[in-house]
């Protein structure tokens, strides 16, 4: 009779070190990322330049800055319960496909609705990327290092971001407006090709959908040459989740108090990250500032998100929502005192712009983690898409927020008053979660009421 040996994945990858090939899947994923950063802040480094060549006023560019926020939320809202379905690894694939092909379309557009238009489908492919790297790396992560990577992972985006400012300043002047976008849909296009060569679908989602010992096992052994002994793989979570869908888990009676307050709590950070990026410049060249003055201590706010893998470091090692509602509340104090900063020395506003920029970035940066924690396998893609997706629409909501604060004559204190507002209600629904959801027994997906088994 044949000796079988079972063995739990989760449990295998707590026990090894992060070997090399765990390193390759993080490299691909912060690629993904890194891009997903470029391309999303592409449009706003290109503005003046279309502004200059079709004789655009300022105000015929919302649609196009706009389009790709509202094509994130769908792309996110959509890819989450195909993940959840169908495998994290296909989603990855179409999606970076997706925003490569169609940031490369966007070079050749010929009018603002042309470029509107494939903004929107840019925004899709970026909405359901981001999500599901998250989704594959936290899958592939030892539980004590999860958050820590995670959030490494997340550097990609500022860092994406940046780099899009600097390489947009010397092509424009050499190449125009857009070789910026023909290099921010040529790079996504390579990766997917390294993603079809080298990514693999998520360990634990091949352990949840029963897939064959072997297929794990070649996996595995590339992780940890002991799972070469193993002829079957389990993993212990939860068995009423487990034989749910992605949208019935993220909407279950365990989960749907914490599913809402992550939403909240994603919404209003984005609330102030969008509402701030996009119109402190002009907030502080209205309130005395030379525009050049207003533009250097506007930038070290998105420039915050150094903080995000010491914020993962204590999420391992502490209660991680209590940590992330900690610095929502701190980046409100922050936000605040940069309201109330203006009237001192150039010195003083520059640190808590910075300071500001840190929280905020770190805590937002560290929500895709929370929620990887927080959802079974089953539902877990679902769960930080569906995170993801509502939270854009808090971006778009700042936006319109400061303007009608302008609007209706607030001063600058007032208006960063209200947008701190903003983080006390971020901080507290991360609270309000870990109350309610900690009682209800869905804090984490450690739980072993149930195992999956794969033969």
């Amino acid at each position: 009779m044949e000796e079988t040996s079972t063995m739990d994945v989760q449990d295998l990858l707590n026990s090894s070190r992060f070997s090399p090939f765990q390193w390759l899947i993080f490299a691909m994923c912060f690629l993904i990322v890194l891009m997903d950063g470029f391309d999303t802040a592409a449009i706003g480094f290109i503005a003046p330049s279309l502004v200059t060549e079709w004789h655009l006023s300022k105000a015929a560019l919302a649609p196009v800055l706009s389009a790709a926020l509202f094509g994130l939320a769908a792309g996110a809202l959509i890819s989450g319960p195909v993940a959840d379905a169908w495998g994290r690894r296909m989603v990855l694939v179409i999606a970076v496909l997706l925003f490569g092909g169609a940031a490369l379309a966007s070079a050749f557009a010929n009018n603002l609705g042309e470029l509107t238009a494939l903004r929107f489908v840019t925004g899709v492919g970026l909405g359901a990327a981001m999500p599901n790297a998250c989704t594959v790396m936290s899958e592939f992560c030892p539980e004590r290092r999860r958050a820590t990577i995670v959030n490494l992972m997340f550097c990609g985006f500022p860092l994406g971001a940046a780099f899009g400012g600097f390489l947009a300043a010397w092509m424009i002047p050499l190449f125009g407006w857009r070789g910026v976008l023909i290099f921010g849909g040529a790079v996504p296009l390579v990766l997917a090709v390294a993603l079809l060569a080298f990514m693999p679908e998520s360990i634990r989602f091949l352990v949840s959908k029963g897939v064959s010992a072997e297929r794990i096992r070649s996996i595995l052994v590339r992780i940890n040459s002991n799972a070469a002994s193993a002829t079957s793989f389990t993993m212990a979570e939860a068995a009423k989740s487990d034989q749910k869908g992605g949208v019935a888990t993220v909407l279950s009676k365990k989960h749907i108090f914490g599913s809402v307050m992550l939403w909240v709590c994603y919404f209003m950070g984005l609330v102030i990250f969008y509402g701030l990026v996009n119109w402190m410049p002009l907030l502080f060249r209205d309130a005395g500032l030379n525009p050049h003055q207003a533009a250097m201590i506007s930038a070290l706010f998105p420039l915050g998100g150094v903080g995000t893998v010491l914020c993962g470091m204590l999420m391992d090692r502490f209660d991680a929502d209590r940590v992330v509602a900690t610095c929502f509340a701190l980046g409100a104090i922050s936000v605040y005192a940069v309201g109330h900063a203006l009237g001192g020395q150039t010195a003083m506003l520059m640190l808590a712009v910075l300071v500001a920029g840190l929280l905020v970035n770190t805590s937002l940066a560290s929500m895709p983690s929370l929620a990887a924690a927080f959802y079974p396998t089953s539902g877990r893609g679902t769960g930080v898409a569906w995170m993801l997706g509502v939270g854009r629409f808090g971006g778009i909501a700042g936006s319109f927020l400061v303007a009608e604060l302008s609007r209706h004559q607030f001063t600058l204190a007032g208006i960063f008053t209200v947008v701190a507002i903003a983080g006390l209600i971020a901080s507290g629904a991360l609270v309000a979660k870990r109350a309610i959801s900690g009682r209800l027994g869905a804090n984490d997906d450690t739980s072993n009421e149930g195992k999956y088994l794969a033969h």
